[in-house]
């Protein structure tokens, strides 16, 4: 009996220290601030936040793979799709990632968004060969294009992407891509900076043209409105546009302005972003990754130690992923994202 129990005991032990064995101890970074008490319910100030990986040139794209269990994201300068997995070190996923040519082509040549499809495969935005493509998780060569030409002419460097229950894709493209980011060269062939709608039949039609460089963007939970970050420091604003029935954009109004925050010394500009499913902004912006309530009030910030570029949740939903600069990062949060 005595030894039953002891052979019972070990088995159970045995398991929760394989577990545990599965998941390091990382390092930890930066600090969580509470500006309002809401905050409370999302996220836990003294979370520690982790750093998974490190050394990378600029890290963007998160992006949580359920079925496989794993984190993809993009390091942009250098052409690359990592990929983190619980318990491994960080490897290289695809490379190249957005740029396909042979000769030099600008500094940020890589894909930079990332996101998977009702399918269950991976879409991405890519500066270098100026598109959106997808392609299957186990077979990344087998890429095909989705938009590559608006009315003919190339589009600038998709930025980000989202994809809406109808099956839609909506996605900015601002020129950060391009040789010389956009600023008199031939090479941009569009006179904006647009954001775009991509239906399910192919077509790709302009939704917005009048920001100056649209960035981020996401969806509230009940799709009636699309949010777009624009990462120009003349206008640091997150605006709101209606979705009508057909899903086309009505006229946007500014949900948040970022002005303030730069002026009291944050630095930073609205870039990626996702939302949560009480409809939680969880953007990066001045000062770190910004959790903005639905009604638009700064709940707190999320300060990274670095320039922050782009947030996705994760494992259970509820951790949430933070590229920021040279480093991957993670932090618990006390909510979940939409979708999960």
């Amino acid at each position: 009996m005595k030894k039953n129990i002891f052979y019972l005991f070990c088995c159970l032990t045995g398991s929760l220290f394989s577990m545990n064995a599965q998941e390091k101890s990382y390092p930890t970074i930066g600090k969580i601030h509470r500006l309002d008490p809401a905050l409370d319910k999302l996220l836990d100030i003294s979370s520690p936040i982790e750093i998974l990986g490190t050394g990378y040139t600029w890290s963007e794209g998160p992006v949580w793979v359920k079925k496989g269990n794993y984190l993809l994201f993009s390091d942009v300068p250098e052409n690359v799709i990592h990929k983190w997995a619980p318990g491994k070190e960080v490897e290289v996923f695809l490379k190249p990632s957005g740029y396909t040519g042979t000769v030099p082509y600008s500094e940020e040549p890589g894909a930079n968004g990332l996101i998977i499809n009702k399918k269950g495969n991976l879409v991405s935005c890519e500066h270098g060969d100026r598109r959106i493509a997808e392609m299957p998780l186990d077979n990344p060569a087998k890429k095909k294009t989705l938009a590559h030409l608006f009315e003919g002419k190339k589009l600038n460097s998709p930025n980000d992407l989202v994809q809406h229950s109808s099956g839609d894709y909506y996605f900015t493209d601002p020129p950060y891509g391009l040789p010389g980011r956009g600023k008199d060269e031939p090479a941009k062939e569009l006179p904006f900076q647009g954001v775009y709608r991509l239906n399910k039949k192919g077509e790709l039609s302009l939704q917005i043209k009048d920001m100056t460089r649209p960035n981020g963007l996401a969806f509230s939970p009940d799709e009636k409105i699309l949010y777009v970050g624009q990462s120009d420091p003349k206008g640091l604003i997150w605006k709101a546009f209606p979705v009508d029935k057909d899903g086309n954009l009505g006229e946007g109004k500014i949900f948040f302005d970022g002005a303030e925050l730069a002026k009291s010394g944050w630095r930073g500009a609205p870039d990626g972003f996702k939302i949560d499913k009480s409809g939680n902004l969880w953007a990066t912006g001045p000062g770190g990754v910004l959790i903005i309530s639905p009604e638009g009030k700064l709940l707190g910030r999320i300060e990274a130690g670095s320039a922050t570029a782009n947030v996705a949740f994760g494992e259970d939903g509820s951790t949430l992923f933070i590229t920021a600069d040279m480093n991957l990062l993670r932090v618990r949060t006390k909510t979940k994202g939409m979708g999960w």
